[in-house]
């Protein structure tokens, strides 16, 4: 009777220790912003959909892929989200791949073309943690994976959601959606530095140091912002009057932020809040236009 409890005390807690890495509010506090765009940008035709397929995207292909990583890091210091990472079974390598293909059997309605950019993101999941082949470890391949995976594709995901077709002129704020995300990226890797080398991951701040995570922001913020402005342009003009104060403020705050960083462990704290910061107050602006505009 005793060895029972103990082992279902034990599942019970490699099951709450799974749902920590899945790392929910991170998905929808930090990733949702181009998801978000990309039905601001679509005009928002099918509301009910949307925030279906934003579930989806979130909770199961974003979470799945987040345990996928972690199961293979098996990081003890702080990651994006999470301070204190509890340990992983066995089991929790299949149960976060399953996640995944479960919102893909989900998005099948979508059609063709959402379920292509949905294995796409995938692939790049599987390309950047599994350890044959750790595009983690490389710093651009990292960047390209990232960018793919979780920025132009997101953004995609909520223009085909919200009931939009097609349209290539989409790649455009995608790829500016990319860029944003990607400025911030190698920031979480300050703090992660001693975990990234002990495994031998050559990340960006490992392979430029901290002091290019400033110069990787400013240039990779400004080309994105300009490509999302692009794409206001061209989707919803009435509204680039607006975005442009606002990433210009969004950006001259993070990169005065990053000036003061000295690259080690203990400013997780003050990087998740920067980082949270500019992300929900990027989703409340674009909550707020979808309401007036919709």
């Amino acid at each position: 009777m005793e060895n029972d409890q103990t082992r279902s005390s034990g599942r019970l807690l490699e099951t709450l220790n799974f749902c920590i890495h899945l790392r929910w509010h991170y998905q929808v506090g930090i990733l949702s912003g181009g998801f978000l765009l990309g039905g601001l940008l679509s005009g928002l035709e099918s509301p009910v959909d949307f925030i279906y397929h934003f579930l989806v995207i979130h909770l199961l292909l974003f979470g799945g892929a987040t345990v996928y990583n972690s199961y293979w890091d098996k990081d003890e210091g702080p990651i994006g989200g999470l301070r204190q990472p509890p340990p992983l079974a066995a089991w929790t390598r299949p149960a976060s791949i399953l996640l995944q293909f479960g919102g893909l059997v989900l998005s099948i309605p979508l059609g063709p073309v959402y379920l292509l950019f949905y294995l796409l993101s995938m692939l790049f999941f599987w390309l950047y943690s599994h350890p044959v082949y750790r595009w983690k470890g490389k710093p651009i391949l990292s960047l390209i994976a990232i960018g793919v995976s979780t920025g132009s594709n997101s953004l995609i995901f909520g223009y085909l959601a919200a009931g939009s077709s097609w349209d290539p002129a989409i790649l455009i704020p995608a790829a500016g959606v990319a860029l944003i995300m990607l400025s911030l990226y190698p920031v979480s890797q300050i703090y992660q530095r001693e975990d990234d080398e002990k495994r031998g991951d050559r990340t960006f701040v490992v392979a430029y140091g901290a002091v290019a995570v400033l110069r990787f922001f400013v240039s990779s913020f400004l080309l994105g912002a300009i490509l999302v402005t692009v794409g206001f342009r061209v989707y919803q003009p009435a509204l680039m009057p607006v975005f442009i104060p606002v990433a210009a403020a969004a950006g001259g705050l993070a990169a005065l932020f990053l000036r003061s960083l000295r690259g080690d462990r203990s400013e997780y704290a003050a990087v998740m809040r920067i980082k949270y910061t500019m992300s929900i107050l990027f989703v409340l602006f674009l909550l707020a236009a979808m309401v007036i505009n919709h």
